[in-house]
């Protein structure tokens, strides 16, 4: 076993880091181990922790990143990076967690709420599953094409939530990770989820980032078919033909699409608006609200397209997105909102209609597609499902409160997942970063909705 040196006033270097997978059951933690632990975790609400008993603050009662043991693996420049290449038995038996911003938010307290610490105590204290940080708000994103492939061979790939609002520049006021950066990295790892790779899990202003870059994606995609002249070896150009045929419409309708709120006002207009993805919502939510299984909009009344209404309903039919199968099978799920701001259901059910279209048209020339400058339509997901929604004094106010992004095989029509949240999983009720309060239990995670869910979305990603 190979030992890390002595830490030097409590910060970290790469020297500091443990080498061998697991912090409570030192190099005997493994996929294996730690997919088993899970669903351990998941049986049943009584069960007593299998895992033995050691202490996850530091010995000084310090629970911080990149303070003594357990957090120490940050990434703060592009040398720890290119350690961790250098050991990549550290990255696959790791969560990998990346932060937009320094925080998501002041609670009820004032505190910044750092909830990127709540992600590594849970991992760590339920499966020994160990993390990496990712703080591109302080470091940039490095280099995308380098970072992705690296975190994608782990466990699961964390985009944890902030303060800024996704759609408004002005606010997005970091100097090392400007907002076009954060997009580029979130449209990047949107696209890599293949048979090899880890699940993602978008929360909050995750979940606003990936809603922007569905669009994004979708516009790129249909600019460069429609750009396109011709493709090798599509002798009789129906490949090319069918594509721009369905990209032309995907276009008509995304210039024209508009986004209404409940009292009927239009909020966006088209998808060249900075506010077709995701806005400001009618009431912020703070504190605890249940899920709600996603019921299908009034399109008359919102002015949304049948076939998107219809799209929706048949991905809902034929893929099972995991916290809408929770919501139906467990009892009352209480969840931690924290977020002023909202994912648009007029956008996600356009993309989920888009993405559809998109696929089935490649599908019967994905050979030639395959070999040409559009070969990287066939990373793009295959459907998008809204899962559940939240309410406030019996009117619904998050329609889009969770999504699952689905990825469809071309060849094995096996369905890959990831998985986007509103909500915070990760927090418990008080909302405090594990750190600023007691360290919660073993039993207390496992009681908790939130954890259970969060906890749920890894052993399910961990399966594909």
């Amino acid at each position: 076993m190979v030992e890390a040196i002595k830490f030097n006033n409590n910060q970290t270097t790469t020297a500091d880091w443990r080498l061998t997978p697991g912090y409570l059951h030192e190099d005997r933690s493994y996929f294996e181990s730690a997919h088993i632990l899970l669903g351990r975790f998941l049986a049943d609400r009584t069960s007593e922790d299998p895992l033995v008993e050691k202490q996850l603050f530091a010995s000084d009662g310090i629970f911080e990143w990149g303070h003594a043991k357990l957090l120490e693996k940050v990434i703060n420049s592009r040398s720890d990076l290119d350690f961790l290449l250098l050991h990549p038995n550290l990255l696959r038996n790791c969560i990998t967690i990346i932060e937009p911003w320094e925080h998501v938010g002041l609670n009820a307290k004032g505190e910044d709420v750092r909830a990127s610490k709540n992600v590594a105590y849970i991992a760590q204290k339920v499966a020994d599953m160990d993390s990496v940080l990712l703080p591109v708000w302080s470091t940039g994103v490095l280099d995308p094409e380098i970072v992705v492939p690296a975190i994608n061979s782990g466990y699961a790939v964390v985009v944890e939530g902030g303060d800024p609002s996704t759609y408004d520049a002005s606010i997005w006021t970091s100097p090392a990770c400007p907002r076009e950066d954060m997009f580029a990295l979130v449209e990047k790892l949107l696209i890599s989820r293949s048979p090899t790779s880890a699940a993602a899990i978008f929360i909050c202003v995750g979940h606003q980032l990936a809603a922007e870059c569905h669009i994004r994606l979708i516009r790129r995609a249909v600019q460069e078919v429609l750009g396109t002249t011709s493709l090798d070896r599509d002798r009789s150009g129906m490949g090319l033909r069918s594509l721009q045929e369905v990209c032309q419409r995907i276009e008509a309708m995304g210039k024209t699409l508009p986004v209404k709120k409940r009292d009927g006002r239009v909020v966006a207009n088209g998808w060249n608006d900075e506010h077709f993805a995701a806005g400001r919502n009618e009431l912020k939510e703070v504190g605890d609200r249940v899920l709600l299984p996603y019921q299908s909009p009034d399109g008359d009344a919102l002015g949304i397209p049948w076939e998107l209404i219809h799209a929706h309903d048949v991905t809902a039919d034929a893929h099972e997105g995991v916290i809408d199968t929770t919501i139906q099978y467990e009892r009352e799920i209480s969840i931690s909102m924290f977020h002023s701001d909202e994912v648009n259901e007029e956008a996600i059910l356009f993309a989920n209609w888009a993405y559809r279209s998109i696929h089935d048209a490649i599908v019967p020339y994905r050979h030639i597609i395959a070999g040409s400058a559009l070969s990287w339509l066939i990373q793009l997901p295959d459907s998008l499902e809204i899962l559940c929604s939240t309410a406030a004094d019996g009117a619904i106010l998050t329609e889009c409160s969770a999504t699952c992004i689905n990825y469809k095989d071309f060849e094995t029509k096996k369905i890959r997942r990831s998985f986007t949240c509103q909500f915070h999983p990760e927090l418990l009720s008080d909302l405090r970063a594990i750190g600023n309060s007691e360290s919660p239990s073993y039993s207390t995670l496992k009681n908790d909705d939130g954890v259970r869910l969060f906890v749920r979305l890894l052993y399910a990603g961990m399966q594909e």
